[in-house]
């Protein structure tokens, strides 16, 4: 990019965020090593067994979901372009006497910071808009894999990106915005703490894109779910029931998150 440096931006921005999200109810810190499971039921059913597999943990952010999987039976390696995230990452692993490893690079150099070739590459929720170019982030899981390894992708649904906040009924937003998308936001999704470096750099994928960058690369797709709830109140008329939040009874359900595997 060359109006602005999207990987410096975001990079300051996340460093940000990370004590803000350590210390949040969001992310549970204390209950996680209490023993809380922060995986979604669906990750866990659609990854399945994971005892003694290698791992690949892309955006990992300060390494919950990473050390969960670790927790199941994985060897785990986390990569994210966040250092303080990275520093973070180890030290609640040394804490949960957890075996894990976290390196601190961009996801497009990922197959030189973390070597190897892993059975499972993991991308969890909300990370592909932080990415400008879909197909090299595919060669990147490609390259990473092992034949017969996997993807696994969960991540929110870009269609909810298009509705209105208030009732999530009406079509407000470009489903095909081009990027980069420049936000200037002084406080994370988790709730009061205020950032220094609040302008972040955001790109939008469609689901067909991310579909198509995969099959380029090479991987087969073994299936593309939806799911008709989220984690959080994207949406002033969502509810809270079934173990995520969702539209009221009665009304026409729309996708809110999916998830993808694709095998090499």
């Amino acid at each position: 990019m060359s109006e602005i440096d999207y990987l410096a931006v975001n990079r300051a921005n996340w460093n940000d965020r990370v004590p803000i999200h350590v210390a949040s109810d969001f992310y549970d810190v204390p209950g996680f090593k209490a023993g809380r499971e922060p995986l979604r039921d669906f990750e866990i059913d659609e990854v399945g067994d994971v005892t003694g597999k290698s791992l690949a943990h892309l955006q990992c952010h300060f390494g919950l979901d990473t050390l969960a999987w670790a927790r199941r039976g994985a060897q785990v390696s986390g990569l994210d372009l966040s250092e303080r995230a990275v520093e973070t990452a180890t030290e609640l692993a040394q804490e949960c006497g957890l075996d894990a490893r976290f390196v601190a690079a961009d996801v497009y150099d990922a197959p030189a910071a973390l070597g190897g070739a892993y059975d499972i590459v993991y991308t969890g929720i909300g990370a592909l808009v932080w990415l400008p170019d879909m197909r090299r982030w595919a060669e990147v899981v490609a390259a990473l894999l092992k034949p017969g390894g996997f993807l696994y992708l969960s991540e929110f649904h870009p269609f909810a990106d298009t509705l209105d906040e208030a009732t999530a009924s009406t079509v407000t937003y470009d489903y095909f915005a081009p990027g980069p998308q420049v936000w200037d936001e002084p406080h994370t999704y988790t709730g009061p703490g205020e950032l220094a470096n609040s302008t972040s750099v955001q790109f939008q994928h469609p689901v067909g894109e991310v579909v198509s960058a995969l099959a380029a690369a090479g991987l087969r797709i073994d299936f593309l779910h939806e799911h008709d709830h989220t984690l959080f109140q994207r949406f002033a008329s969502l509810e809270h029931r079934d173990g995520g939040f969702r539209l009221p009874a009665g009304r026409p359900r729309i996708p809110l998150m999916y998830s993808i595997k694709a095998v090499r």
